[in-house]
């Protein structure tokens, strides 16, 4: 994701550097960029977001362009509304901080131990919850295109599946149950880990598996898919039934995208 170009210091058995260009070439190869220039806010002037080097990337395809798995509703106020909101709070949490707003998202929320206290949890929440959204729009396309839906094809992604979790239908199932079993608001993920193994994990609110010190070491590396399973991606269409929110989410999956993080992070690692 290029919501600049740097990263994460990492865990295990590899060192901070390496850990830092694996994050970086996903991050990269993930999304668009999403620094430089200001949100236009529609708040009255005492209310008014300051500018900041952080802002709403389109996009990649229309809003209605994943129906009807993922209705148009849905997505204008996910993407037009909560991530609008995620990254006009984030300017806000750095506007008296130059040095923190040259950093690169990864950089701010990989480190958030070393940013002043007073912010910490502003940039955790806010940070993390644009670093996530602007991955997860990357990883979702129109049904119907190769690639999009169903499974991978063939391809060193699709065999370290294969490889990790028995199949594709098996590893479908730990996500989905990652997704299912986590309480309240969250995130699933398949990232890999420091090693180049692939795991599943969960994350509460909007951490996320970069994150240092936030989250778990056993549960940190770098995220390849990610499902948001906030009630705000769902329950205009779907209610309280998350569970067929996830079922429909597998066919906007783009498995393209999904193929491109996995070989970036294990190209990095070696």
């Amino acid at each position: 994701m290029v919501v600049n170009s740097n990263t994460l210091p990492s865990h295990m058995n590899t060192t901070r550097r390496q850990f830092i260009v694996t994050t970086a070439a996903v991050a990269a190869a993930a999304t668009t960029a999403v620094r430089s220039g200001a949100q236009t806010p529609t708040a009255a002037p005492a209310t008014t977001t300051p500018a900041g080097p952080f802002t709403l990337a389109p996009l990649p395809y229309a809003p209605e362009g994943l129906e009807p798995h993922i209705d148009v509703l849905t997505m204008n106020i996910h993407h037009g509304k909560h991530h609008k909101a995620y990254v006009d709070n984030l300017n806000k949490a750095i506007a008296l901080h130059a040095a923190l707003q040259k950093k690169t998202l990864e950089n701010l929320i990989g480190d958030l131990n070393f940013l002043p206290e007073d912010i910490r949890k502003p940039v955790q929440n806010n940070g993390g919850g644009h670093w996530n959204h602007t991955f997860f729009w990357s990883l979702m396309a129109a049904p119907g295109k190769p690639g999009i839906g169903g499974e991978p094809s063939d391809s060193p992604l699709a065999r370290e599946i294969n490889g990790s979790f028995g199949s594709v239908e098996k590893f479908k199932t730990a996500f989905a149950d990652a997704a299912m079993k986590r309480f309240g608001s969250g995130w699933a993920w398949l990232i890999v880990k420091a090693e180049g193994k692939l795991a599943v994990v969960s994350t509460a609110n909007q951490d996320n598996p970069l994150m240092q010190g936030i989250v778990p070491n056993g549960d940190r590396g770098v995220p390849i898919l990610g499902l948001d399973v906030w009630e705000h991606a769902y329950y205009l269409h779907y209610q309280n039934k998350r569970a067929d929110y996830v079922t429909a989410w597998w066919n906007v999956v783009n498995w393209n995208e999904v193929a491109k993080n996995y070989e970036a992070a294990v190209k990095a690692t070696k």
